[in-house]
Protein backbone atom coordinates (compact mmCIF):
# COMPACT_ATOMS: atom_id res chain seq x y z
CA UNK A 1 0.00 0.00 0.00
CA UNK A 2 1.10 3.40 -1.04
CA UNK A 3 0.36 7.21 0.00
CA UNK A 4 -0.99 7.24 -3.86
CA UNK A 5 -3.66 3.87 -3.68
CA UNK A 6 -6.60 6.63 -3.14
CA UNK A 7 -5.90 8.61 -6.48
CA UNK A 8 -6.46 5.10 -8.04
CA UNK A 9 -10.05 5.68 -9.13
CA UNK A 10 -8.58 9.43 -10.55
CA UNK A 11 -5.78 7.35 -12.34
CA UNK A 12 -8.34 5.29 -14.12
CA UNK A 13 -10.19 8.01 -15.03
CA UNK A 14 -7.05 9.90 -16.32
CA UNK A 15 -6.39 7.02 -18.70
CA UNK A 16 -9.96 6.66 -19.84
CA UNK A 17 -9.65 10.53 -20.67
CA UNK A 18 -6.32 10.17 -22.57
CA UNK A 19 -7.78 7.33 -24.81
CA UNK A 20 -11.15 9.42 -25.97
CA UNK A 21 -8.45 12.87 -26.16
CA UNK A 22 -4.62 11.74 -25.95
CA UNK A 23 -4.34 16.18 -26.68
CA UNK A 24 -6.80 16.95 -23.70
CA UNK A 25 -3.84 16.75 -20.78
CA UNK A 26 -1.11 18.11 -23.04
CA UNK A 27 -1.94 21.40 -24.25
CA UNK A 28 1.08 23.45 -24.35
CA UNK A 29 1.27 26.83 -25.72
CA UNK A 30 4.61 26.55 -27.48
CA UNK A 31 5.07 30.00 -28.84
CA UNK A 32 2.68 32.75 -27.90
CA UNK A 33 1.80 36.20 -30.59
CA UNK A 34 -0.51 37.63 -29.36
CA UNK A 35 -3.26 37.51 -26.44
CA UNK A 36 -5.47 35.49 -28.80
CA UNK A 37 -3.16 33.39 -30.51
CA UNK A 38 -0.45 30.72 -30.22
CA UNK A 39 0.95 27.57 -31.81
CA UNK A 40 -0.33 24.46 -30.16
CA UNK A 41 0.72 21.62 -31.28
CA UNK A 42 1.87 22.98 -34.24
CA UNK A 43 -1.03 24.71 -35.54
CA UNK A 44 -1.84 28.37 -34.98
CA UNK A 45 -4.56 28.26 -32.64
CA UNK A 46 -6.94 31.39 -31.40
CA UNK A 47 -7.24 31.39 -27.69
CA UNK A 48 -11.10 30.98 -26.66
CA UNK A 49 -10.33 30.16 -23.06
CA UNK A 50 -7.67 32.47 -21.57
CA UNK A 51 -9.90 34.63 -19.46
CA UNK A 52 -7.81 37.65 -20.69
CA UNK A 53 -10.74 39.96 -20.91
CA UNK A 54 -9.58 42.87 -22.14
CA UNK A 55 -6.20 41.50 -23.48
CA UNK A 56 -3.95 43.39 -21.40
CA UNK A 57 -1.42 40.28 -20.69
CA UNK A 58 0.72 41.70 -24.35
CA UNK A 59 -0.15 45.73 -23.60
CA UNK A 60 3.28 47.49 -24.70
CA UNK A 61 2.53 49.95 -21.48
CA UNK A 62 2.24 47.14 -18.77
CA UNK A 63 5.07 45.79 -20.34
CA UNK A 64 7.49 48.55 -20.32
CA UNK A 65 6.36 49.27 -17.05
CA UNK A 66 6.81 45.40 -15.95
CA UNK A 67 10.45 45.25 -17.46
CA UNK A 68 11.22 49.02 -15.99
CA UNK A 69 10.04 47.41 -12.51
CA UNK A 70 12.17 44.32 -12.97
CA UNK A 71 15.62 46.71 -13.59
CA UNK A 72 15.20 48.94 -10.98
CA UNK A 73 13.89 46.61 -8.03
CA UNK A 74 14.91 42.86 -9.20
CA UNK A 75 13.05 39.98 -10.22
CA UNK A 76 11.54 38.99 -6.87
CA UNK A 77 11.27 40.54 -3.05
CA UNK A 78 12.05 37.39 -1.27
CA UNK A 79 9.81 37.79 1.28
CA UNK A 80 6.47 38.26 3.12
CA UNK A 81 4.52 41.34 3.55
CA UNK A 82 5.29 41.12 7.15
CA UNK A 83 8.99 40.75 6.49
CA UNK A 84 10.95 42.41 3.93
CA UNK A 85 8.16 41.91 1.10
CA UNK A 86 6.78 45.47 1.12
CA UNK A 87 8.15 47.95 -1.42
CA UNK A 88 6.56 51.33 -2.12
CA UNK A 89 4.48 49.66 -5.28
CA UNK A 90 2.53 47.60 -2.91
CA UNK A 91 1.43 50.60 -0.91
CA UNK A 92 0.68 52.81 -3.90
CA UNK A 93 -1.61 49.69 -5.61
CA UNK A 94 -3.28 49.36 -2.80
CA UNK A 95 -3.70 53.18 -2.70
CA UNK A 96 -4.91 53.30 -5.89
CA UNK A 97 -7.38 50.02 -5.42
CA UNK A 98 -8.68 52.18 -2.47
CA UNK A 99 -9.17 55.19 -5.19
CA UNK A 100 -11.09 53.02 -7.91
CA UNK A 101 -13.19 51.39 -5.63
CA UNK A 102 -14.23 54.75 -3.43
CA UNK A 103 -13.17 52.84 -0.38
CA UNK A 104 -10.56 53.10 2.75
CA UNK A 105 -8.59 49.68 2.94
CA UNK A 106 -7.31 47.57 1.02
CA UNK A 107 -4.98 44.61 1.39
CA UNK A 108 -3.00 43.17 -1.88
CA UNK A 109 -2.22 39.47 -1.50
CA UNK A 110 0.07 37.46 -4.26
CA UNK A 111 -2.90 35.60 -5.69
CA UNK A 112 -6.80 35.68 -6.04
CA UNK A 113 -7.20 32.36 -4.37
CA UNK A 114 -4.54 33.30 -1.72
CA UNK A 115 -7.35 36.74 -1.33
CA UNK A 116 -10.14 34.51 -0.93
CA UNK A 117 -8.40 32.14 1.50
CA UNK A 118 -7.27 34.77 3.59
CA UNK A 119 -10.34 36.57 4.08
CA UNK A 120 -12.29 34.17 4.45
CA UNK A 121 -10.42 31.83 6.84
CA UNK A 122 -9.75 34.79 8.94
CA UNK A 123 -12.70 37.41 9.01
CA UNK A 124 -15.06 34.59 10.33
CA UNK A 125 -14.28 31.60 12.59
CA UNK A 126 -15.62 29.03 15.18
CA UNK A 127 -19.17 29.82 16.34
CA UNK A 128 -20.07 31.90 13.07
CA UNK A 129 -21.27 31.13 10.11
CA UNK A 130 -20.55 31.57 6.31
CA UNK A 131 -23.60 31.68 3.50
CA UNK A 132 -22.51 30.75 0.43
CA UNK A 133 -23.62 30.26 -3.12
CA UNK A 134 -23.31 26.53 -3.81
CA UNK A 135 -21.72 27.58 -7.28
CA UNK A 136 -18.99 29.41 -5.51
CA UNK A 137 -15.02 29.07 -6.35
CA UNK A 138 -13.22 26.59 -5.20
CA UNK A 139 -10.81 29.18 -3.44
CA UNK A 140 -14.16 30.23 -1.39
CA UNK A 141 -14.93 26.71 -0.67
CA UNK A 142 -11.11 26.18 0.80
CA UNK A 143 -11.09 29.49 2.28
CA UNK A 144 -14.52 28.46 4.25
CA UNK A 145 -12.90 25.41 5.32
CA UNK A 146 -9.71 26.41 6.98
CA UNK A 147 -11.34 29.35 9.43
CA UNK A 148 -13.70 26.93 11.38
CA UNK A 149 -16.69 28.93 11.13
CA UNK A 150 -19.99 26.68 9.93
CA UNK A 151 -20.45 27.05 6.03
CA UNK A 152 -23.94 26.30 5.02
CA UNK A 153 -24.46 26.25 1.20
CA UNK A 154 -27.72 27.99 -0.68
CA UNK A 155 -28.82 27.61 -3.68
CA UNK A 156 -27.44 29.18 -6.74
CA UNK A 157 -28.79 32.54 -7.10
CA UNK A 158 -31.92 31.49 -5.20
CA UNK A 159 -32.76 34.46 -2.76
CA UNK A 160 -35.54 33.04 -1.35
CA UNK A 161 -33.22 29.92 -0.07
CA UNK A 162 -30.61 32.83 0.95
CA UNK A 163 -33.32 34.46 3.09
CA UNK A 164 -35.05 31.25 4.07
CA UNK A 165 -31.79 30.26 5.65
CA UNK A 166 -31.02 33.65 7.06
CA UNK A 167 -34.08 33.83 8.87
CA UNK A 168 -33.67 29.97 10.81
CA UNK A 169 -30.00 31.55 12.05
CA UNK A 170 -31.53 34.48 13.32
CA UNK A 171 -32.38 33.17 16.31
CA UNK A 172 -28.65 32.83 17.25
CA UNK A 173 -26.37 35.62 18.21
CA UNK A 174 -23.67 34.94 15.97
CA UNK A 175 -22.29 37.06 13.18
CA UNK A 176 -23.35 35.44 9.00
CA UNK A 177 -21.02 36.48 5.97
CA UNK A 178 -22.76 35.92 3.23
CA UNK A 179 -20.61 35.39 -0.28
CA UNK A 180 -21.40 35.42 -3.78
CA UNK A 181 -19.41 36.05 -6.81
CA UNK A 182 -20.49 38.73 -9.47
CA UNK A 183 -19.87 36.49 -12.91
CA UNK A 184 -19.65 33.05 -11.70
CA UNK A 185 -16.78 31.57 -13.44
CA UNK A 186 -18.41 28.37 -15.32
CA UNK A 187 -21.77 29.29 -16.68
CA UNK A 188 -20.60 33.31 -16.88
CA UNK A 189 -24.08 34.38 -15.59
CA UNK A 190 -24.37 37.07 -12.69
CA UNK A 191 -25.77 37.36 -8.78
CA UNK A 192 -28.87 38.78 -8.32
CA UNK A 193 -26.86 41.24 -6.25
CA UNK A 194 -29.23 44.06 -5.80
CA UNK A 195 -31.98 41.32 -4.04
CA UNK A 196 -29.17 39.87 -2.40
CA UNK A 197 -28.21 43.40 -0.88
CA UNK A 198 -31.72 43.66 0.40
CA UNK A 199 -31.85 40.19 2.32
CA UNK A 200 -28.48 40.64 3.74
CA UNK A 201 -29.50 44.19 5.29
CA UNK A 202 -33.03 42.94 6.54
CA UNK A 203 -31.06 40.17 8.68
CA UNK A 204 -27.68 41.81 9.50
CA UNK A 205 -25.36 40.10 7.65
CA UNK A 206 -21.87 40.84 5.85
CA UNK A 207 -21.62 40.41 2.48
CA UNK A 208 -18.20 39.53 0.28
CA UNK A 209 -18.73 39.48 -3.38
CA UNK A 210 -15.79 38.01 -5.34
CA UNK A 211 -15.68 40.29 -8.52
CA UNK A 212 -12.70 38.36 -10.07
CA UNK A 213 -14.66 37.66 -13.38
CA UNK A 214 -16.11 41.12 -13.18
CA UNK A 215 -13.54 43.48 -12.32
CA UNK A 216 -12.79 45.42 -15.73
CA UNK A 217 -15.64 43.76 -17.29
CA UNK A 218 -19.15 44.91 -15.94
CA UNK A 219 -20.13 48.65 -14.29
CA UNK A 220 -19.63 52.21 -16.10
CA UNK A 221 -16.35 52.53 -14.91
CA UNK A 222 -15.54 48.77 -14.74
CA UNK A 223 -15.61 48.03 -10.70
CA UNK A 224 -17.83 45.43 -11.35
CA UNK A 225 -21.30 43.76 -10.64
CA UNK A 226 -21.82 46.10 -7.01
CA UNK A 227 -21.39 48.94 -9.73
CA UNK A 228 -23.86 47.93 -12.12
CA UNK A 229 -25.89 46.43 -9.54
CA UNK A 230 -25.77 49.96 -7.48
CA UNK A 231 -24.99 48.24 -4.60
CA UNK A 232 -21.21 49.77 -3.91
CA UNK A 233 -22.02 51.22 -0.50
CA UNK A 234 -24.37 48.04 0.51
CA UNK A 235 -21.51 45.47 0.25
CA UNK A 236 -19.07 45.12 2.93
CA UNK A 237 -16.12 43.52 1.04
CA UNK A 238 -14.66 43.25 -2.01
CA UNK A 239 -12.58 40.57 -3.38
CA UNK A 240 -10.87 39.95 -6.72
CA UNK A 241 -7.80 38.90 -8.76
CA UNK A 242 -5.27 40.52 -10.93
CA UNK A 243 -5.32 37.51 -13.32
CA UNK A 244 -7.68 38.07 -15.77
CA UNK A 245 -8.83 41.89 -16.66
CA UNK A 246 -5.76 43.29 -14.90
CA UNK A 247 -3.53 40.84 -17.22
CA UNK A 248 -1.38 39.83 -14.18
CA UNK A 249 -1.29 37.61 -10.89
CA UNK A 250 -2.26 39.15 -7.70
CA UNK A 251 -5.30 39.12 -5.65
CA UNK A 252 -7.07 42.15 -3.43
CA UNK A 253 -9.72 42.73 -0.77
CA UNK A 254 -11.30 46.22 -0.52
CA UNK A 255 -13.78 47.59 2.48
CA UNK A 256 -14.90 50.31 4.16
CA UNK A 257 -13.82 48.68 7.46
CA UNK A 258 -11.49 49.46 9.83
CA UNK A 259 -11.18 46.31 11.04
CA UNK A 260 -9.89 45.12 7.30
CA UNK A 261 -6.64 46.08 8.54
CA UNK A 262 -6.53 43.89 11.34
CA UNK A 263 -6.38 40.56 8.81
CA UNK A 264 -2.44 41.92 7.82
CA UNK A 265 -1.90 40.39 11.59
CA UNK A 266 -4.00 37.22 12.23
CA UNK A 267 -3.96 35.86 8.38
CA UNK A 268 -1.86 33.30 7.34
CA UNK A 269 -2.10 33.61 3.53
CA UNK A 270 -0.45 36.81 3.86
CA UNK A 271 1.90 36.63 6.82
CA UNK A 272 3.69 33.37 5.33
CA UNK A 273 3.45 34.59 1.68
CA UNK A 274 6.11 36.07 -0.25
CA UNK A 275 4.76 39.02 -2.33
CA UNK A 276 4.28 40.01 -5.56
CA UNK A 277 7.32 40.87 -7.62
CA UNK A 278 7.83 44.16 -8.50
CA UNK A 279 7.39 43.57 -11.99
CA UNK A 280 4.03 42.45 -11.15
CA UNK A 281 2.71 45.48 -9.27
CA UNK A 282 4.00 47.59 -11.46
CA UNK A 283 2.13 45.86 -14.48
CA UNK A 284 -1.11 45.68 -12.53
CA UNK A 285 -0.78 49.62 -11.44
CA UNK A 286 -0.72 50.36 -15.12
CA UNK A 287 -3.50 48.14 -16.14
CA UNK A 288 -5.64 49.45 -13.31
CA UNK A 289 -4.90 52.55 -15.03
CA UNK A 290 -6.00 51.49 -18.28
CA UNK A 291 -9.37 50.14 -16.92
CA UNK A 292 -9.75 53.57 -16.02
CA UNK A 293 -8.86 55.55 -18.94
CA UNK A 294 -10.13 53.22 -21.84
CA UNK A 295 -13.74 52.31 -21.44
CA UNK A 296 -13.86 51.01 -25.20
CA UNK A 297 -11.88 47.96 -24.17
CA UNK A 298 -14.38 46.92 -22.34
CA UNK A 299 -17.46 48.07 -25.01
CA UNK A 300 -15.30 46.06 -27.61
CA UNK A 301 -15.34 43.09 -25.13
CA UNK A 302 -19.13 43.36 -24.85
CA UNK A 303 -19.34 43.38 -28.47
CA UNK A 304 -17.53 40.42 -29.08
CA UNK A 305 -19.52 38.69 -26.20
CA UNK A 306 -22.70 39.48 -28.06
CA UNK A 307 -21.90 38.53 -31.41
CA UNK A 308 -20.78 35.21 -30.47
CA UNK A 309 -23.18 33.77 -27.77
CA UNK A 310 -25.84 34.78 -31.00
CA UNK A 311 -23.75 32.42 -33.28
CA UNK A 312 -23.48 29.84 -30.81
CA UNK A 313 -27.02 30.03 -29.76
CA UNK A 314 -28.45 30.37 -33.21
CA UNK A 315 -26.90 27.33 -33.50
CA UNK A 316 -28.83 25.28 -31.23
CA UNK A 317 -26.19 24.84 -28.87
CA UNK A 318 -27.00 24.42 -24.85
CA UNK A 319 -25.67 28.09 -23.50
CA UNK A 320 -27.26 30.10 -21.07
CA UNK A 321 -29.88 32.26 -22.00
CA UNK A 322 -27.69 35.97 -21.77
CA UNK A 323 -24.80 37.02 -23.25
CA UNK A 324 -21.77 37.09 -21.63
CA UNK A 325 -18.24 37.06 -21.65
CA UNK A 326 -17.83 33.65 -20.80
CA UNK A 327 -19.87 31.34 -22.93
CA UNK A 328 -20.69 27.55 -21.75
CA UNK A 329 -22.12 25.18 -24.06
CA UNK A 330 -23.36 22.28 -21.61
CA UNK A 331 -23.07 18.87 -22.50
CA UNK A 332 -24.76 16.07 -20.63
CA UNK A 333 -22.66 13.37 -22.55
CA UNK A 334 -18.80 13.65 -21.37
CA UNK A 335 -17.66 11.65 -24.52
CA UNK A 336 -19.42 13.77 -27.11
CA UNK A 337 -17.88 17.05 -25.07
CA UNK A 338 -14.35 15.74 -25.67
CA UNK A 339 -14.88 14.80 -29.22
CA UNK A 340 -16.23 18.33 -29.67
CA UNK A 341 -13.38 20.05 -27.60
CA UNK A 342 -10.76 17.86 -29.68
CA UNK A 343 -12.87 19.05 -32.75
CA UNK A 344 -12.48 22.75 -32.10
CA UNK A 345 -8.45 22.25 -31.60
CA UNK A 346 -7.85 20.47 -34.75
CA UNK A 347 -9.74 23.36 -36.18
CA UNK A 348 -7.06 26.06 -34.28
CA UNK A 349 -9.58 27.11 -31.96
CA UNK A 350 -8.89 26.38 -28.27
CA UNK A 351 -11.22 26.60 -25.51
CA UNK A 352 -11.72 25.15 -22.13
CA UNK A 353 -13.39 21.39 -21.14
CA UNK A 354 -14.47 21.84 -17.49
CA UNK A 355 -15.22 18.10 -16.05
CA UNK A 356 -17.08 17.11 -12.96
CA UNK A 357 -17.48 18.18 -10.29
CA UNK A 358 -15.85 21.30 -11.13
CA UNK A 359 -19.66 21.68 -13.53
CA UNK A 360 -22.84 23.18 -12.30
CA UNK A 361 -25.46 20.55 -11.82
CA UNK A 362 -23.12 17.51 -13.80
CA UNK A 363 -22.16 16.74 -17.22
CA UNK A 364 -19.21 18.91 -19.45
CA UNK A 365 -18.65 22.40 -20.00
CA UNK A 366 -16.96 23.77 -23.40
CA UNK A 367 -16.08 27.20 -21.95
CA UNK A 368 -15.18 30.06 -24.29
CA UNK A 369 -14.25 33.15 -22.97
CA UNK A 370 -13.75 35.89 -24.79
CA UNK A 371 -11.38 38.98 -24.65
CA UNK A 372 -11.75 42.80 -26.06
CA UNK A 373 -8.31 41.49 -28.23
CA UNK A 374 -10.45 39.43 -30.54
CA UNK A 375 -10.69 40.73 -33.82
CA UNK A 376 -13.80 40.13 -35.69
CA UNK A 377 -12.45 37.61 -38.11
CA UNK A 378 -11.28 35.49 -34.82
CA UNK A 379 -15.01 35.65 -33.40
CA UNK A 380 -16.13 34.75 -37.10
CA UNK A 381 -13.80 31.92 -37.33
CA UNK A 382 -14.81 30.58 -33.57
CA UNK A 383 -18.55 30.83 -34.43
CA UNK A 384 -18.00 29.07 -37.94
CA UNK A 385 -16.26 26.25 -36.05
CA UNK A 386 -19.06 25.80 -33.62
CA UNK A 387 -21.27 25.49 -37.11
CA UNK A 388 -19.36 23.28 -38.81
CA UNK A 389 -19.08 20.81 -35.79
CA UNK A 390 -23.28 20.68 -35.00
CA UNK A 391 -24.28 17.39 -34.33
CA UNK A 392 -20.59 16.32 -33.71
CA UNK A 393 -20.40 12.42 -31.55
CA UNK A 394 -17.58 10.73 -30.32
Amino acid sequence: MTIFDKFGQLAEARRSMEKNCPEFFNIVLEDISSPTEAVVNGRPTILAGTNNYLGLTCNSECIRASCLAAEKEGTGTTGSRMANGTFAGHIALERELSDFYGRTHTIVFSTGYLANLAILSTAVGPGEVILLDADCHASIYDGCRLGGAEVIRFRHNDVLDLEKRLQRLAKRDTNVLVVVEGIYSMMGDKAPLADIVAVKRKHGAYLVVDEAHSLGVLGETGRGLTEEAGVEDQVDFIVGTFSKSLGAIGGFCTSNHPGLELIRYASRPYIFTASLSPSTVASTRTALGIIRTQPQLRQQLWANANVLHARIKGLGYAVGPVPSPIIAVHYRNVEEAFAMWNGLLQRGIYVNMVLPPATPGGGALLRCSLSAAHSRDQIERIGEAFAALIGVHS
